[in-house]
Parts: structure tokens; sequence; C-alpha cells
């Protein structure tokens, strides 16, 4: 039969699973896209244009 937890260890796991929650979303928030080693001028940049429709 498992012993009960004291309310003190209670306190410290709930304030520690939070300090870590707070730390992966300050982490997550911050990360954003990787940066090109060396950007490319405009010329050589792959441009998204989208087919137009043939017109009759």
């Amino acid at each position: 039969m498992q012993q009960r937890t004291s309310t003190t260890e209670r306190y410290a796991r709930g304030l520690a699973a939070a300090v870590v929650a707070v730390a992966t979303l300050l982490l997550a928030a911050n990360a954003g896209p990787a940066r090109a080693a060396h950007a490319l001028p405009p010329q050589q940049r792959a441009q998204h244009v989208t087919p137009a429709a043939p017109t009759r």
C-alpha cells in the first residue's frame, strides 16, 4: 500500500511543474524560423507565383 505524500511535497511538485511549463512556453514563443547562412540576392530568390488561367 502506498503512503500518502505530504502537503509540502505536493506543493513542491506542483510548483516545479508550473516552472517547467512556463519555461517551455517561453522557449516555444521565442523560437522562430531559422535564418539562412547566407542570403541570396533578390534575383535568385524563389518567387511563388500562381500561373494565370488561360484566356480565350
